[in-house]
C-alpha cells in the first residue's frame, strides 16, 4: 500500500506496520515485520482477551468482585475500578469515573491468576497467543504495559478481533461496546474527554477529538496505543484494522503522524470512492 509509505517520514529509527483486511489478509505492510518492540499498553488488548477467554471458559465472571472494594472484573477492564493510574490506590467509587488505570489491569492479572491458579502471562500465551501462532509475543511483566511483539504477529492478533475464532462474536462485540456509558475521564496523550468513552480492554473512537486514530476514522472505530510508539486500529465499517509500531517513544511526532496515516490508509481501501 503506497499510503504505508508515509512512514518513512516518521522521525524513528525502526519503525513496521501492516494492514489486515477483514478476511484476515494482509492488504500491505512495511518495515520489519518479525522485530520486536516493547507495546506498552498496546498489552492490554491482549490482556482483556485473555481475560475474555476466561470468561467463557467460566473461570471468572464479568461481575464477580475483583481490584477495590466494590469493583468487578468489568470495572476493571472499563478502567471505572477507582484505581488511580499508576498504583493500587482507590481514587473514586467504582463505576462512577473513568480513571485509566495501570493498576487496574495488574489486579486484573492477579485476579485471574488466582481464579485459574496459572500465572497470568502463561494464560495468556496458553489461551490466546499459542493458539493465533504469536510466536515472538511475550508478557515479561505487567499485564497493562510490558508485552513484547511483532508486527507480524499483531496482525494476526488484527485479523482475530475482525473474524474471532477464540471467543464468540457476542462476546467480542459486548467488549468493543461502550461499558460505562456516559462516563468522562482524561484520555492519556490527548486530555480530558466528554464522555471518555471504553468497552472491556478497548479504547473506543466514537466522536472523541483529539483522537490518535484519523479524522475519516468510522465512529465504531476500536483498539488501543502505546507510549512506546505503537498502534493497534480496527475500523469496522472499512473492513480493515492497521498495527504500527515503533522506537521511539509516543509525543508530539506521533500526534502529528498517526491520524494522517490513519486517513492515507482508509482512503486507499476505500479506493476511486474516497474521491
Amino acid at each position: 500500500m503506497e499510503s504505508l509509505r508515509l512512514i518513512e517520514n516518521w522521525p524513528v529509527s525502526t519503525a513496521a506496520a501492516a494492514v489486515v483486511r477483514a478476511d484476515g489478509t494482509v492488504a500491505g505492510s512495511y518495515g520489519p515485520l518479525t522485530h520486536r518492540f516493547p507495546l506498552a499498553s498496546v498489552t492490554k488488548p491482549l490482556a482483556a482477551y485473555a481475560a475474555l477467554i476466561a470468561v467463557e471458559e467460566g473461570a471468572v465472571e464479568l461481575d464477580e468482585p475483583a481490584g477495590p472494594a466494590g469493583s468487578t472484573v468489568r470495572h476493571l477492564l472499563a478502567h471505572t475500578s477507582g484505581l488511580a493510574f499508576d498504583e493500587p490506590r482507590v481514587m473514586a467509587e467504582p463505576g462512577t469515573r473513568r480513571l485509566y488505570s495501570n493498576a487496574g489491569f495488574e489486579a486484573l492479572g492477579d485476579h485471574l491468576a488466582k481464579a485459574t491458579d496459572i500465572p497470568f502471562a502463561e494464560y495468556l500465551r496458553q489461551a490466546v497467543l499459542e493458539p493465533l501462532g504469536m510466536t515472538d509475543t511475550a508478557l515479561p511483566g505487567s499485564p497493562a504495559k510490558d508485552g513484547v511483539s511483532t508486527v507480524a504477529d499483531l496482525a494476526r492478533f488484527a485479523a482475530e478481533l475482525q473474524a474471532p475464532r477464540l471467543l464468540a462474536r457476542a462476546t467480542l462485540d459486548e467488549a468493543t461496546s461502550v461499558a460505562f456509558p456516559g462516563l468522562s475521564g482524561v484520555l492519556p496523550g490527548y486530555g480530558h474527554q466528554r464522555p471518555n468513552d471504553w468497552g472491556l480492554g478497548f479504547e473506543l473512537r466514537d466522536a472523541k477529538s483529539p483522537h490518535w486514530t484519523g479524522g475519516s476514522s468510522s465512529p465504531r472505530t476500536f483498539g488501543h496505543f502505546g507510549q512506546s510508539g505503537t498502534f493497534l486500529w480496527v475500523d469496522p465499517d472499512a473492513g480493515a484494522a492497521c498495527v504500527a509500531l515503533a522506537d521511539r517513544a509516543f509525543g508530539p511526532w506521533a500526534v502529528e503522524a498517526w491520524p494522517p496515516l490513519t486517513d492515507a490508509i482508509l482512503g486507499e481501501l476505500a479506493g476511486p470512492r474516497a474521491a
